[in-house]
Parts: structure tokens; sequence; C-alpha cells
């Protein structure tokens, strides 16, 4: 007896002592914790965990985002408050100090505002680093958690916005020590799917720190899913001794101490995985509890995933204890089927789990080259960009303001447009480090004192430093970089204009440092050095040109005639001799905007102005009410710009504006709402707005915008150049009629005795007439190029930029020329149209967008003959059945009852150089344009 009371008292002594290194161990590891609650008031201590809670504060100090969730979902969490970031379409990170080479845990909890979206859903991804891990929807409350191992002293954790504002209500970072955890996967992220305590009731609470010293999270489960006979073993109904138990397995014993077992067999389904082919690791933990399992061969089973053996035999003795760990890993495709079953080699009993976990292996995303982004960095501390400067610089999506490329298979940083942003003070001597950066643009700032020494090693191109308030001299460094081209520091009233003899004025376009009417005295410099490049320019232009000729497809030729329009087609659109009355636009309250929006509560876009957001005036009219930014890249010169051209022109393809706000610093821009979204968003935008067009709308829509901009090229005599023409620009109304939007960057066509020449190139990428940008010569035609690109967007349901794609796919403009110039336009057809279209409507206006995107301006057509063709198509797609037939007597063609064929018809529009009566004099657009072929 009393032998017997002497094991008892040594068991509980042990007991005692592993509780007590568990304990100590546990408050050892919370030394390396970082556990944040979003939007807490103060620091404060859990009281069920003993963790040590912080405020986001040091991250994000302002808590007009700051909500209390009325019902967490989230069963271990006691926190109720969630920020919610307004960001439009840029990412939010926290920057997290790591210690290189050091195995995480990281954390994310995600509780749905539902006080704050009653209307509003909104997804975005989670990624660590630039490694997306999840995706969130606030339709539920969700944790997100992920396992990597360190590469730098730090780690972002970052929300990237997809639909709606991002969300977060904790983050937690732990250090995990097990060396083991990864099993090897250090060049992965290891994405938390499941992680459960087997054959403990559902309705127990969850284990996790201090009971798990890495603060993992063990949720109940009783039963398997597929199982009804399993039942539960547990430590108390075993008389199992648990010295055996090896105190440096990480797995906390209170997890271990119930498992699930069978007689024969029991299966764990999880049919919620995503749907594309990731590799899992599985994790499975063993602890035999039964007394009267000592031997090997007394428990033995095999372990099949998804059908498939992968442990055959297994025995929990044959690890030397009577705990085992098993990892392994498996490729699934949206479900996963855990099965254990008893051996048939004579095991007798049958198998047995305590805990498993499920993880998603995500490889490692390579991150922003590393030497740019400590540049970068110490640009957005000096310029005071911290909030909206988060995350990697490049990935997914660059910053606003930066361009980047890939180099040598390293992303890296290419341009820096940082104009138009009300900077003070010095400009960054870190600027000058970014070893790849080829277009520098910090133009129309405030900036102050000298202009920092270069680098010769640097391959800057192009340099805009007009419009500040430099001082001191140009430094010779920068005249000597060998690869620039371009250098602009007009309107610098404080700097020497005194150009240093090394400056070889030969090979740069500069502005000479003259600001507004003193360049003119350098015209006569300016003409001649074009006029001397020309007759060179103008061979070569002429000899690609009679090549291209000889080379274009020979295709059958229709007669040309017009074909009336008949009494069932359904056209309507508004003409161009508009009545211009006296229009009038309403000044706005602040008050009343924050009425009519009910304070901005739902955003409908995001531009270079600024947020876009509905509302309802007092009579019941829908507005979009467009607020300028503190951040934005257009300033109060596009504002006044807009306000004073709306309050000219009206019309009914050009959306109109209501209404203004210039009060207290702020600028707000009142439009009636556009029901039916952009262009943009019905081609191809986000997944909620998307919606298939058919043909003859497509068509409708592409001849109303033209209609639109074509009033503006023939407004009373001067032309107005949009400047900014793409397909988000572009707003369908209530019954799909396309109007033209936004004209912060418009302006009137130079005339006789301009020099056309425009120091401020704007558009957007992928739209950007290239004639244009190379030699900053503004005209018409630059619109029409960028209406040549939409009408490719509506061909093909493509963007016009997507550096996604395959390389050669990257631009939509010289991905479609091949396949056009080859007859081959069922290639680049939206395959959501194909079969619903009549090929001759099509033919005619991607022949209109051909000649659109012509690279000399010369050949381009104008928006009057754009609109005649554009017309003609649809009237050609609504009497389809007339047309056929006279086709078929005329040219003798049998197409049966299709309206598909494969003829191509011959370019009408420009077979000679055009002149639109908005063009600027002789000398700035024929001095440029090819000869006539012959």
């Amino acid at each position: 007896m009393m032998e017997g009371l002497d094991n008892w008292m040594s068991r509980c002594f042990e007991c005692f002592f592993f509780c007590l290194f568990l304990l100590i161990q546990s408050s050892c590891a919370q030394k390396g914790f970082l556990s944040i609650a979003c939007c807490a008031d103060s620091d404060f201590t859990d009281k069920n965990t003993n963790i040590s809670w912080s405020p986001d504060e040091k991250w994000y100090p302002d808590r007009s985002g700051c909500h209390k969730v009325s019902r967490p979902v989230v069963n271990y969490t006691v926190y109720d408050k969630v920020r919610d970031f307004d960001t439009g379409s840029g990412k939010r990170c926290y920057n997290l100090t790591t210690v290189k080479d050091q195995e995480y845990l990281i954390r994310g909890t995600f509780l749905y505002g539902d006080a704050l979206r009653t209307n509003l859903v909104s997804s975005f991804d989670v990624s660590v680093g630039v490694t997306p891990i999840s995706q969130v929807n606030s339709s539920v409350d969700s944790v997100v958690e992920g396992s990597f191992k360190a590469t730098n002293s730090y780690i972002d954790f970052c929300l990237v916005p997809d639909k709606g504002d991002p969300y977060i209500s904790q983050l937690e970072l732990r250090p995990v020590n097990d060396s083991e955890y990864l099993q090897g996967q250090s060049s992965n992220v290891l994405k938390l799917v499941a992680r459960f305590d087997l054959g403990r009731s559902e309705n127990e609470h969850s284990f996790r720190y201090p009971d798990d010293p890495f603060d993992r999270i063990w949720m109940p489960t009783l039963k398997p899913t597929l199982s009804t006979k399993a039942t539960t073993i547990n430590i108390s109904s075993s008389t199992t001794n648990i010295s055996n138990y090896n105190a440096t397995v990480t797995v906390p014993l209170q997890v271990l101490q119930t498992a699930l077992t069978d007689a024969d067999q029991f299966s764990f389904v999880h049919v919620d995985l995503d749907s594309a082919d990731y590799t899992y690791t599985l994790n499975l933990y063993f602890l035999e509890l039964n007394d009267s399992v000592k031997n090997l061969g007394q428990r033995v089973f095999d372990i099949y995933i998804n059908n498939e053996k992968k442990r055959g035999n297994f025995d929990i003795l044959a690890s030397g204890s009577n705990f085992a760990k098993v990892a392994l890993n498996v490729v699934a495709n949206g479900s996963l089927n855990l099965t254990l079953v008893k051996s048939p080699n004579g095991s007798e009993f049958g198998p047995i789990c305590n805990a498993y976990e499920i993880l998603q292996v995500r490889p490692w995303v390579q991150e922003t080259n590393q030497e740019d982004v400590n540049v970068i960095l110490n640009v957005r501390d000096d310029l005071k960009l911290l909030e909206i400067w988060s995350g990697d610089p490049c990935l997914p999506n660059p910053w606003d303001g930066l361009v980047c490329n890939s180099i040598n298979g390293s992303t890296v940083i290419t341009e820096l447009d940082l104009s138009s942003r009300n900077f003070t003070g010095s400009i960054p001597n870190s600027i000058t480090k970014l070893a790849h950066l080829e277009k520098l643009n910090l133009s129309y700032n405030y900036f102050t004192k000298e202009i920092p020494p270069f680098p010769a090693s640097s391959v800057l191109k192009s340099v805009d430093l007009s419009h500040n308030n430099l001082t001191g001299s140009l430094p010779e460094s920068l005249t000597l970089l060998p690869h620039l081209t371009t250098l602009y520091f007009g309107c610098n009233p404080y700097l020497d204009k005194n150009i240093p003899s090394t400056f070889n004025i030969s090979r740069l376009t500069t502005d000479h440092g003259m600001c507004g009417s003193q360049k003119s005295k350098y015209k006569g410099i300016i003409i001649g050095t074009v006029a001397g490049g020309s007759f060179l320019l103008t061979v070569a232009v002429g000899f690609a040109l009679v090549c291209y000729q000889r080379k274009s497809v020979s295709r059958p030729k229709l007669d040309g005639r017009r074909y009336p329009m008949t009494k069932n087609v359904v056209f309507s659109l508004p003409s161009i001799d508009d009545d211009v009355r006296s229009i009038t636009i309403q000044p706005f309250s602040i008050q009343s905007i924050e009425t009519a929006t009910s304070k901005y509560k739902t955003m409908i876009g995001e531009g270079g102005f600024g947020s876009v957001y509905r509302g309802t005036l007092p009579d019941g009219q829908e507005v979009a009410v467009k607020v300028r930014s503190s951040t934005s890249t257009q300033g109060i010169r596009e504002f006044e710009n807009e306000l004073n051209l709306l309050s000219a022109i009206r019309n009914e393809n050009l959306v109109p504006l209501l209404g203004y706000c210039c009060e207290n610093e702020q600028q707000m821009l009142v439009y009636p709402f556009m029901s039916n979204g952009s262009l943009q968003d019905r081609l191809y935008g986000e997944a909620a707005k998307r919606k298939i067009l058919d043909w003859p709308t497509r068509l409708s829509i592409a001849l109303g915008a033209a209609k639109g901009l074509m009033y503006l090229h023939t407004f009373d005599g001067r032309c107005v150049i949009h400047r900014d023409v793409k397909s988000s620009n572009i707003l369908l109304d209530h019954s799909m009629c396309a109007k033209v939007a936004d004209f912060g960057f418009s302006k009137y066509a130079p005339q006789e005795g301009d020099s056309g020449a425009s120091l401020e190139v704007r558009g957007t990428a992928g739209y950007l007439d290239p004639e244009y940008y190379s030699t900053q010569h503004l005209s018409a035609k630059s619109d029409v190029f960028s209406f040549g690109v939409v009408l490719l967007e509506i061909i093909s349901g493509r963007e016009p930029l997507n550096i996604h794609r395959p390389r050669n796919e990257w631009s939509l403009v010289e991905w479609a020329k091949p396949y056009i110039r080859e007859s081959k336009i069922d290639e680049i057809v939206d395959p959501n149209i194909k079969g619903g279209y009549h090929a001759e409507a099509m033919w005619r206006m991607v022949e209109v967008a051909l000649a659109c995107i012509e690279p000399f301006s010369a050949y381009r057509p104008c928006m009057v003959d754009i609109v005649r063709e554009l017309e003609d198509a649809l009237i050609i797609e609504n009497n389809a059945s007339e047309y056929m037939k006279s086709i078929d007597s005329i040219g003798g063609y049998s197409f049966g009852g299709s309206n598909r064929y494969s003829i191509v018809i011959e370019k009408r529009i420009l077979q000679q150089p055009t002149t639109c009566p908005a063009d600027p004099s002789p000398i700035n657009t024929q001095s440029l344009a090819p000869p006539e072929p012959r």
C-alpha cells in the first residue's frame, strides 16, 4: 500500500514540475510576442490568457475609422473593435519587427463591422510580405494565420483591397522556436487551414497561450466528419503514465489528453479548400492514452489522404515513446479526406488521433529589390508619406507616383512622379540613390534649397524640377548624366539660370530654365533644331511607310456606297448642333454636400482627383460628388479647369457639371449620377460591376463617346482637347447613353502661331499618344489615338495595359495590330460577343481603331470622320438582313442566312494624310508627318 502511495505521490510531483516547466516556458515565450489591438484606447492585459495587448496608434494614429462591433463571432476573442481603412485602391500594411532566420506565426482577426457596413460588402486580400495567403469577405468574421521564416529584420502584414475597404481588429506575431514546425518549408508561407483538438466537445473552450507556448489556437471537435462510431478517450479515464510524455514536445498536454479512436477506421473531410491545386502539409499528433497498449504491434494503422496511402503500418510506440508526430505533404484541389484505417496485419486496437493541423503551402513571392526598398523608405520618411506609402513599394501594385519594372528578374523602381503634391523643404538626397530610376518628376511643388548631386552611375533619362523654389545652380553632376535626354528646371525664381559648360544642349530637350513667356526667345533655336532633324526623320518614315503599304494585306473591295437607314432601325443620338444656352453651375456648401452624401457614406469610385461619393439632392436628384483628396495628384488648377470648361459647354454626350464647392481649402464637383457606371466597369472591372455588353450596345456606346469628343473638337471654332480619353472616363447613364467625363486635363488646341508644345504631357499609360509623348506637340489627334485604344477595348474586352499577361500581350495595341493586319479579327474579338455581330459592322470599327492608332498623327482621322464611320457601322448592324440582301444583289456573294463572313474590307478612312480644322499650324504637324505614300 505504501508503495502505491509512493507511486501516486511521485506521479503528482512529476505533473507539478511538468506544469511548472510549461508555465516558465510560456512566460518566457511571451517576451517575444507582439499583440496589437486595433483602435484600443491604451495597453491592456487579457485576464483569460494573460496576454498583453497594445493599440495600433504607432502605425495608424487616426481614429476616424475606428468602430465597435456589436456581436463578434470569433469564439476565442473578447475584443470588439475594428479599424476600417478608407483606402480607395491602395493597400494598408503593418510593418512589424522580426529577427532574421527566426520562424514566426502571424495571425490577423477580422471582425465584420456590422454597424458600419450594413449596405456594403468588402473583400480584400491578406498578404505576408507580398505573398497573398487568404481573402477576407465581410459576410463573415474570420481569422487568417500563417507561419514563415523571416528573411529580413521586418515583415509587412498587408491588406490589399479588392472591393470596398479593408478592416482589421487584431494582429498577433509569435516567435516559433520549434525548428521542426515548418518542416523544411522556409521558402514558403504556411497558411493555416484547420487546427483541431480531437475528442473534446465543440462547446468547450479552445486552448491557446499559456497552455500553448507559441499561442497556437486549438479548436475543439468531438466527432470526425464521416464516422459515427468513433469514440472519445481521455486521460481522466485512463491510468496512462504521462511521465513517458516528452516535455520538449510543443503540443500542449491539455490538447493531447483527449483523442478519438475506433475499432476499424474513421475519417475527416474538408470540402472548403481553395479550388486551385496547392500543396498541403498535415501535422498529425498521437499520444497513446490506453494503458493496455504497451508493446509494438498492438495498435497499428494506415494513414490515407484522398484515398492514397501515405503511411502504412504506423505504430505510435515505434518512436521510442508513447508520443509521435507525423508530417505529410499532399497536393489537393477543393477537398481533402484524411482517413485512419486499422492495419489488417493482426493489430489488436484500431486507429487513434489526438490532434491535427492542415497548412496550405504558399510559395514565397520575391519582393522588390531590397536596395530600392531601402532608398524609397528613406524618401517616404523624409516626405512624410507614411500612411499612403505602406508595404512593398511595387507589389502587388506600385505606390501612388511610382512605376516599377522587372530587370534581370528583379522588380525595381524606374519612375518617380511626385508632381503637384505641395511638398516643401529640400529635395531628399535619397531620391538620387534610386539605382534604376529613369524618370523623375518633382514639378509643381514648393521645394527649396539646392538641387542635390547625382551619382555618375545614375540611369536617369528625364528630370523635371520646374515650378519650385529651388536655389543655387544646376549641379554639374546632373548635366553630365550619360543617359539624360530631357531636363526641365524653369519657373524656379531663385535658381541660377546660367547653364554649366558641361551641359550638352545638342542632345537634351530642355526649357533652358525659362518660365512662361521667357521661352519665346528660344523659339527660333527650338524650331531650327526640329527642322534640322526633320529631313532625316521624313526620309526614314517615308521609307517605312512605303514598305508597310507593300506588305498590307490585299482585301476584296466593296463598292463603298452608303446604305440608307431603314424605318425599322433603332438609332437615336444627339446632334452636334446643340444650342449653347445659359449654363447654371450651382455653388454648394460643405454642409449641403455632407447632407446629400450622408457624410460621404457610399464611395462609388476613386481617381486621380480623389474619391467619388453617391448622394441625393433635396429635390431627389441622384448625384456623384468628386472630393479632392489631400494627397491628390491633381491640384487646384485641374479643379478650376474643369469648372471653367463645363461652365461653357454642354452636350448630351458629355457629363454635365451641376455644381461645385470650394470652401475651407476643400474642392468638390457635383455631377448627375451615372447609374450604369463606366465603360471600363462593364468590360473588365470589378466582378460586381461587370456585365456582358452585346455588340449593338458596344457600337452605340462607341458612337456616343465619339460624338462627345467630336463636339469638343469642333466647339465654337476652337478645339478643346480632352487629354485623358479612356474607358473609365466614358460613363453610362440609365439608358446606356455614353457620356465623356473628367475634363481636369483638358486644354484648348494650339492655334496659328502657337508652338504646340506642352511641358506637361498628360494622359494614362496604355492610352497615351506616342507622338505626343515623344515630341510634346499637342493636337486633337492625341485624343484620336486614345479613342482608338478605347475602341480596341470595346472590341476585345481587354484592358489597354496588363503586365500580368504574357510579355507580347502587355500592350493591347501591340497585341491587336498583327491580328488586324493579317485579317484575323476573330483572334481579338471578345469571346462574350462571338457569333453575335455582323462582320462588316465589326470590320468598320476595327478599321477605325487601326486608323486611330497610327503612329503618326497626320495619318489619323478626325473625330468627324470617325463618327461617320461608326454611324455606318451601327446602321449596318441594325439593318443586317436588308444589308445582306443588297450585298447579294450587288456583288454576287452568297452568305445564306448567316451574319458572319470572312472577307475583309479595304481601308476607306485614310489613304493620305488628313488635316482637321482643329489641327495646329503646318510647322507643328506636317514637319513631323511622313511623305505621302506613292
